[in-house]
């Protein structure tokens, strides 16, 4: 079946895809206060519940650091990250939850750097994202500085980005640098624009990403994961889960 026949399949499945063969959802925003994601503890319990209802048992939340609008840092993600396991525990949800970050490639992203004052993933992944409004011009450059530091670097939501979706010779350029491409699921499903859902079946069909993840924020985006679990796109996703890196983490 070719890309544009993909792009045509049914609308919706019968029965729901279980998420388990993913494993690991290595992409959301779970520690209360901090950033974009959920506000209050009961909101990240209302999340760790629907992960492990759609078939996850171990998360790593990625809290935002960019500039001056998210100054976290280790210790408070980590002082955050200890909050919400003792809540789970409490509330006898049985998921694994470990934290990292998600870092906007900035001004302020250098010096977090140098003076080794970042947040990995697993073994050593650095999970970065852009703006959104223009690849940096220095890109390049900083992502050879993260690999040269012994970090592998995950971009994140390879499909978002407006200035690449009529570029696909970048996709290839990031993988030629061994730079791994991330999967937001709900973008298969046209959540984050029409744009962002035909460059991820894109990469999808051209064996590109090397990690999914939700970036869950709040209920209206579990709602939407719910929903998408009757995608026949998701299929694509699971059907192809054991080239994903994701149960490495």
């Amino acid at each position: 079946m070719n890309f544009f026949q993909r792009l045509k399949r049914p609308k919706k499945l019968s029965h729901p895809l279980d998420l388990s063969p993913l494993k690991t959802d290595m992409h959301s925003h779970l520690i209360p206060g901090i950033d974009d994601g959920v506000q209050t503890v009961d909101e990240a319990m209302d999340m760790l519940r629907g992960l492990y209802d759609l078939g996850f048992r171990k998360v790593v939340t990625t809290p935002h650091i960019m500039g001056d609008m998210y100054k976290n840092t280790p210790e408070t993600i980590l002082g955050g990250l200890a909050k919400v396991q003792k809540a789970a525990t409490d509330a006898g949800i049985p998921i694994e939850i470990e934290a990292a970050a998600e870092y906007l490639l900035d001004d302020a992203f250098s010096q977090k750097l140098e003076n080794n004052q970042l947040l990995p993933l697993g073994e050593r992944y650095l999970l970065v994202e852009l703006s959104y409004l223009s690849e940096p011009i220095n890109l390049n450059h900083m992502l050879f500085d993260i690999q040269t530091a012994g970090y592998r670097v995950i971009l994140a939501h390879a499909e978002r980005y407006p200035f690449w979706h009529n570029q696909p010779e970048r996709y290839r350029e990031m993988r030629t640098r061994s730079i791994h491409l991330q999967l937001n699921l709900l973008s298969i499903s046209g959540y984050h624009g029409k744009l962002a859902k035909k460059t991820a079946l894109w990469l999808l069909e051209n064996n590109m990403y090397s990690f999914a993840g939700t970036d869950l924020h709040n209920q209206h985006s579990l709602d939407a994961l719910k929903e998408l679990q009757y995608c026949p796109h998701l299929k694509t996703v699971l059907d192809n889960s054991s080239k994903l890196l994701n149960s490495q983490l």
